[in-house]
């Protein structure tokens, strides 16, 4: 029950993402990013889709950082995901990749 509510919030939270991204409301578009990310840090598949979609975010937003960061966070999905995750990190270059974050209070009641 609660893995099918995780997988289920997860894609909804990347649906809305990409909505908001083909909208250019890239706010928007980033915070549910970080929630994908957050819901699907422990799934290899579902961290590094995360990854991937913040690295779209930072090749529409011509953010350098975010892509050359994103890129370096892919890999680092793929090698460490089934070794160990930082519980809550929201996944962008704007937070270090190794830090533990409280998880948002919206996504407590489903992580």
């Amino acid at each position: 029950m609660r893995f099918q509510k995780l997988k289920s919030e997860f894609y909804k939270q990347l649906n809305i993402a990409k909505i908001a991204l083909a909208k250019k409301e890239y706010k928007t578009a980033f915070y549910h990013l970080e929630n994908a990310h957050v819901l699907g840090q422990n799934n290899l598949y579902k961290h590094t889709l995360s990854h991937y979609y913040m690295l779209i975010f930072g090749i529409k937003t011509k953010n350098s950082k975010e892509i050359i960061g994103q890129v370096l966070r892919i890999f680092a999905a793929i090698l460490f995901t089934v070794i160990w995750v930082p519980k809550g990190n929201t996944g962008g270059t704007n937070i270090s990749p190794v830090k533990i974050i409280p998880i948002r209070k919206e996504l407590k009641k489903i992580y």
